[in-house]
This record gives structure tokens, C-alpha cells and sequence, in this order.
């Protein structure tokens, strides 16, 4: 009995701070586009509107949920809860500082999560049956897998360095100093295709208002809605928590390592919205120019570096 609690216990306190961190990161990020745009942002509901979160989540939840008459029903009402369950699962083999579950091959599940969430943007814009929405997802699949590309080649490089595909390895190769040190070219090129892996501005071409009304969730309202919107937030916090770990990460014996790790996340967190109120947003040509023609190359040279370091002065590969 004890051991179905534990399993029960485990995931609701890894599911509960991330759903509430999302709730306030919307929050922050509304707050800090105001004031960055000289407005106040949200301050009606509670003191500071600090409850405008709970206000935005009990409104959308209780409003009746809507679908096209013409519309796949069950694949319409499954894809929300797709990718929301793919965000919080995603968030399983991170090590804060114990993962939930500690894989061999951590590093490779998360890579196979996060491309499963490309499914549920498809198959939602799809089972919409709307011309708009389809577009959408079409054009967020597309960005998408092409973003996965350089980011699967940064994670070749960095597994090279560190010897390893247990996120652990990551926590132990850097106690003398960080990674970023080592692979900087790397890790600006990380950082960008995690703005455009997460569908942030100004890489929101999926949900782009003026060219496409809202993107692959137009047909989507109320709770639905509010699941993308939960997942999307849920794996920009991933995304920037695991930026920390694999290039920032502190120090594993030190007491502070959570506090450590949340505050550079944050950090990061708070780049993804100063980016937001910054630049406008790249045309579909110039964001496929830019992996394609500029991260492509330079991650793929840079891995071939990587490995030739070892080969060079062993005369070995290295071994992975």
C-alpha cells in the first residue's frame, strides 16, 4: 500500500511545482512586458495581481469548450492532453539534483519526447479540419524538426566532451568548470533553437496572428486552449533548466545546487521574454535560412572537432 502511495506521491510533486511555476511565469512575463512597453501590466486581481494567474486558469476551465462540427472529435479533444502530459513527462530524467528516474540514456529520452510533441501540434491542426490550422501545424512541424536537427548535433558534441548519455555525467564533468567555457559557439547556437524549439518570439511563426489568425490552435478555447498554453510554458522551463545542466551547471556537492539551478534558469527564463519585447518577428524564409545555412554548418564542424581532439592525441576515438 505504502509502495502505490510512493508512486503515486512522486509524480504530483514533480507535476504540481511545474504547473505552478507556469502559472506565475505567465504571470512575470506580462508583468515584465508591461513595464518594458511603459505600462503596469496586470494589477487589478489581488495585491500586485499577483492572483491573475488563478483568475486566467478558473475563467478558461470553466468556460464550455467548444470544436468544429466538422472536426476529428477524438484526436481534436486527445492532442491537448497529448502535449501537456509530453511537457510534464519531459521532466522526468532531469537531475534537480535526483531525477525521477535515472535512465542510462536520459539524455536520449528527452530527445525522443520532445519530438513526440511535434504530433500533437500535427495531428491538433489536422483534427480541426480547418484550412488555417492545418497551415499552422504544417508550418510548425516544420520548424520544429529542423531545430531538432541542430540541437540533436549540439547534444552529439557535448556527450563527446562529457563521455556520457546519463544527465549525471553532465553534473560530474563540470565540478572543475562549466562547459560553456569550452563550447561558448555551442551554446549560443543552443540557446537560439531552444527560442525557436519552444515557438518563442521571435520564432513564433506557428502562432503567428497576422499571417495565419492564431496558428494551429485556432479552432482551440477554454481548457483545451489552456493546455497548449500550459505546455508551451511548461517546456520553456525545460528548455532553460536544461541549458543549466548541460553547459551551467553547479556545483553537485554543494547544498545550494537547487536554489543554484533555479536562479540560472530563471535568468535564462527572463532572456526568452526580453527577446520577446525586442525583436520582431523573423520571416518563414529567414528562420529556415538561419539553421539550415548558419547553425547547420558551424554545429556539424564543431563536432568533427570534438571528436578529432581525442583521435589526434591518442590516436583513438574516443569512446562513448
Amino acid at each position: 500500500m505504502f509502495k502505490i502511495i510512493n508512486y503515486l506521491i512522486n509524480p504530483l510533486m514533480l507535476m504540481i511545482p511545474i504547473l505552478l511555476a507556469v502559472a506565475f511565469l505567465t504571470l512575470l512575463e506580462r508583468k515584465l512586458l508591461g513595464y518594458m512597453q511603459l505600462r503596469k501590466g496586470p494589477n487589478i486581481v489581488g495585491p500586485y495581481g499577483l492572483l491573475q494567474p488563478v483568475a486566467d486558469g478558473v475563467k478558461l476551465f470553466l468556460k464550455e469548450p467548444l470544436h468544429p462540427t466538422t472536426s476529428s472529435t477524438t484526436l481534436f479533444i486527445l492532442m491537448p492532453t497529448l502535449a501537456l502530459l509530453l511537457a510534464l513527462l519531459i521532466w522526468t530524467p532531469l537531475p534537480m539534483p535526483k531525477p525521477l528516474l535515472n535512465l542510462n540514456l536520459g539524455l536520449l529520452m528527452i530527445l525522443s519526447i520532445s519530438s513526440l510533441s511535434v504530433y500533437s501540434i500535427l495531428w491538433s491542426g489536422w483534427a480541426s479540419n480547418s484550412k488555417y490550422a492545418l497551415i499552422g501545424a504544417l508550418r510548425a512541424v516544420a520548424q520544429t524538426i529542423s531545430y531538432e536537427v541542430t540541437l540533436g548535433i549540439i547534444l552529439l558534441s557535448l556527450i563527446t566532451l562529457t563521455g556520457g548519455f546519463t544527465m549525471q555525467m553532465f553534473l560530474t564533468t563540470q565540478e572543475p568548470a562549466w562547459l560553456i567555457t569550452c563550447s561558448w559557439p555551442l551554446t549560443m547556437m543552443w540557446y537560439i533553437s531552444t527560442l525557436a524549439e519552444t515557438n518563442r518570439a521571435p520564432f513564433d511563426l506557428t502562432e503567428g496572428e497576422s499571417e495565419l489568425v492564431s496558428g494551429f490552435n485556432v479552432e482551440y478555447a477554454a481548457g483545451p486552449f489552456a493546455m497548449f498554453f500550459l505546455a508551451e510554458y511548461a517546456n520553456i522551463i525545460m528548455m532553460n533548466t536544461m541549458t543549466c545542466i548541460l553547459f551551467l551547471c553547479p556545483n553537485t556537492m554543494s547544498e545550494l545546487f537547487t536554489l543554484n539551478l533555479m536562479t540560472k534558469a530563471i535568468i535564462l527564463t527572463l532572456g526568452f521574454l526580453w527577446a520577446r519585447a525586442s525583436y520582431p518577428r523573423f520571416r518563414y524564409d529567414q528562420l529556415m535560412h538561419l539553421v539550415w545555412k548558419n547553425f547547420l554548418p558551424m554545429t556539424l564542424a564543431m563536432c568533427l572537432w570534438y571528436i578529432s581532439i581525442p583521435i589526434t592525441i591518442s590516436g583513438t576515438p574516443p569512446l562513448i
